[in-house]
């Protein structure tokens, strides 16, 4: 592999300053300490159940968030925040895949420009690789067709990444900011999008546009009774060239119980796909298991 570790961080820093994504922690002190490894008291830790068959014998309803584990809120009722399984029993790794389109990219799509990666879900699949998919709900509704197959595929769950991909907290690498009211409306908004592609199994997760979030942000999307999923690993794929750097990052990084944040976009992250036939054999041959987040949160 061509390019170090270190050159690979800079490209992360560039790719999340230009995209808006996975770029930031946005951590703040309250919101620290909402941070938890156990999942809430109420939820069995469990592994995830069937996304068919979320914990209910009953048909799910599409599009509504299944029954997998949650985490307790945080102080004043914030939402919790989980970013790597703090007391994993085993080499377990989640890959998360961030399938990103912001509200106002209709017209970059309607001229060609790809915001989806059907190669990639081919490969996952192709190398049993469960996987958790954050998806945005415009990319739902400008892709509805890959939306149901992905959510309607036991191999993978689909996480909400918001509806239009603007900022829950300002400053966030110049992406639009919504405020409180605004910003619960459009996590609803997403899952709805989700419902109207047909997709079933969805988890009651979410992840901040960016990465970008601090108390009031937790605050706005508490009534949601979501998990906020951040990660410890970032793969430095957004706009990258070269997949071995991204691979070596990824394998630099991972330790057991680990989240891996990368790319469902072929425009902005064009080498994805051939960094995960690096990534996936060589962290089975180091005793890794993949899972979804919902299985790590679940421990």
């Amino acid at each position: 592999m061509s390019v170090s570790v270190r050159n690979v961080a800079v490209v992360t820093a560039l790719g999340a300053a230009l995209a808006g994504c996975a770029g930031g922690t946005g951590t703040s002190k309250a919101g620290g300490e909402a941070r938890m490894g156990t999942p809430a008291a109420s939820t069995p830790a469990s592994p995830s159940p069937s996304p068919g068959t979320p914990g209910s014998s009953a048909a799910p309803r599409p599009g509504a968030p299944g029954k997998a584990p949650t985490i307790a809120p945080g102080p004043n009722g914030l939402t919790p925040v989980f970013e790597r399984a703090k007391r994993p029993a085993d080499k377990t790794v989640a890959l998360t895949f961030d399938a990103d389109m912001t509200s106002d990219q209709g017209p970059r799509a309607a001229s060609g420009e790809r915001f989806d990666n059907p190669e990639l879900i081919s490969t996952l699949r192709t190398l049993k690789v469960p996987s958790t998919i954050f998806m945005t709900g415009r990319w739902a509704e400008e892709y509805p067709d890959q939306a149901k197959a992905i959510g309607t595929d036991p191999n993978f769950e689909i996480a909400n990444h918001s509806y239009s991909h603007h900022a829950f907290k300002s400053p966030c690498y110049g992406l639009p900011t919504l405020d409180g009211a605004a910003a619960r409306a459009d996590v609803d908004r997403a899952f709805a999008a989700f419902r109207t592609a047909g997709a079933v199994n969805t988890v009651p997760y979410f992840r901040f546009p960016g990465g970008c979030y601090d108390d009031q942000a937790l605050r706005a999307i508490a009534s949601a009774k979501v998990t906020a999923v951040q990660w410890d690993v970032v793969s430095g794929d957004a706009f990258a060239k070269d997949p071995d750097a991204v691979a070596e990052q990824v394998l630099a990084g991972v330790k057991p119980g680990s989240v891996v944040v990368m790319h469902c976009t072929r425009s902005a992250a064009p080498v994805t796909e051939e960094a995960i036939h690096t990534i996936v054999p060589e962290l089975r041959k180091r005793g890794y298991r993949f899972v979804k987040v919902s299985e790590l949160i679940g421990k």
